[in-house]
């Protein structure tokens, strides 16, 4: 069977779709999103997740493509990777495009 661009698009995202679908791991996305690179020791700060499991919720993010890490000193600094993010919009937008083309098609059916 033949799969649509759109199809194998999305096969490859899975990895994406489901590290964000994690509250966790959503969370410490944003807030790298809001507040730049920060520890390990700064994203587990006021919060009830661990520094050992901060750094388990950023290695299945790195894997995803979603953050990177570096060494600054003694500390690992993570990193937002807009690229995946972008990518991963990129592939909503032509989900919500299929949906719009089925949903016009249907509409197109129903009225005639």
């Amino acid at each position: 069977m033949r799969r649509s661009g759109a199809a194998r698009v999305r096969d490859d995202a899975a990895p994406v779709f489901a590290a964000l679908g994690d509250a966790t791991r959503l969370r410490v996305v944003a807030r790298l999103s809001a507040e730049g690179p920060l520890s390990i020791t700064r994203l587990a700060d006021g919060t009830d997740v661990s520094r050992q499991a901060v750094t388990k919720h950023l290695q299945v993010l790195a894997s995803a493509g979603l953050v990177t890490g570096a060494r600054d000193g003694r500390e690992n600094v993570w990193t937002l990777e807009r690229r995946g993010l972008q990518d991963a919009r990129r592939i909503l937008d032509a989900i919500s495009r299929e949906w719009d083309g089925t949903l016009a098609r249907l509409r197109a059916y129903v009225e005639s």
